[in-house]
């Protein structure tokens, strides 16, 4: 099994609990409180400009071209989700520039910059892979209990397209290309807490 299947493999218990969080059976079902939304629509954004930012250092950290393509890739998929945020915004009538990160989303944000900063792409993988194959996780799952109607199937159909899975198992493909198990394991499962805890956040809203 690869690198990024074993640590998947590894913290099943935490894709289970973000698959069965509140939150999560909220956007599934379209009761998701829109105050909740609003919220982690805000917070996400935020941290969609950090996870950017640490694409960007890993594309200035991998010295073989085909790594700073394929991080290249990722960090243009990530504008395109901070631009699916950006269209959500007026109609929830959240002004993005002011946004103030909250507990949940700060503690991940410097986790994942400093990562960035301070480690090797194969850590950086390690630290950024959760975020990308538990959406796609989650999005294929929830897709299969629709078809949805309500207001949050757009963010379903986002994460349960082709085009996100094939984003998010690029990423993993970096991760066993520059990652080592001796290394890579606390940030994957940190990451993983971390998103739970970001749920989380949102709900408490």
């Amino acid at each position: 099994m690869s690198l990024a299947g074993q640590l998947w493999q590894a913290n099943a218990d935490l894709a289970a609990a973000a698959r069965t969080h509140p939150f999560v059976r909220g956007l599934e079902c379209g009761d998701l409180p829109e105050a909740a939304f609003r919220y982690y629509v805000g917070q996400d954004a935020f941290f969609l400009k950090a996870f950017v930012r640490a694409y960007a250092l890993a594309v200035a950290k991998t010295e073989d071209l085909p790594g700073m393509q394929a991080f290249t890739r990722l960090l243009q998929g990530g504008l395109e989700e901070l631009r699916l945020h950006q269209g959500y915004a007026p109609t929830l009538r959240i002004d993005l520039a002011a946004v103030a990160p909250g507990a949940a989303t700060r503690a991940y944000t410097d986790f994942l910059l400093r990562v960035a900063w301070e480690r090797t792409p194969g850590e950086i993988c390690a630290a950024m892979t959760p975020c990308m194959r538990l959406y796609a996780h989650l999005g294929q799952e929830l897709a299969l209990t629709g078809p949805h109607k309500h207001r949050y199937a757009e963010w379903i159909h986002t994460y349960a397209s082709p085009d996100f899975a094939a984003l998010a198992a690029t990423l993993e493909q970096l991760l066993d290309a520059y990652g080592d198990a001796a290394t890579a394991a606390d940030p994957y499962r940190y990451a993983m807490q971390l998103e739970v805890a970001f749920f989380s956040g949102a709900l408490a809203q």
